[in-house]
């Protein structure tokens, strides 16, 4: 069975303070994000909105991108969160549906 990984987004709030991970577990690790357990930023932070993520079926392509993003300009990330999220919806209510 082949895994799915993904590169997510979190926001304190929407045009916040942002947040880039990969994880093989979106649901678990959003909630660890959520519960103040994900990282020391984001906890000292505040972030725990899932604002953004993508899939890939290939880790290496998944931290791949997780460095591109973090390395991309501010407005881009934002940019990038409002082409799919422009409400800045928190994602994470509609992982398992």
């Amino acid at each position: 069975m082949r895994k799915t990984y993904y590169v997510y987004i979190l926001a304190s709030k929407r045009n916040g303070t942002l947040y880039i991970g990969v994880t093989n577990d979106i649901g678990d690790r959003t909630f660890a994000h959520r519960e103040g357990r994900g990282s020391m930023f984001t906890s000292k932070y505040g972030i725990r909105t899932l604002v953004y993520y993508e899939t890939f079926d290939d880790v290496r392509y998944a931290i791949a991108r997780e460095k591109e993003l973090k390395k991309w300009r501010r407005k881009w990330k934002l940019e990038l969160i409002e082409s799919v999220n422009p409400d800045w919806n928190d994602l994470y209510l509609t992982l398992n549906q």
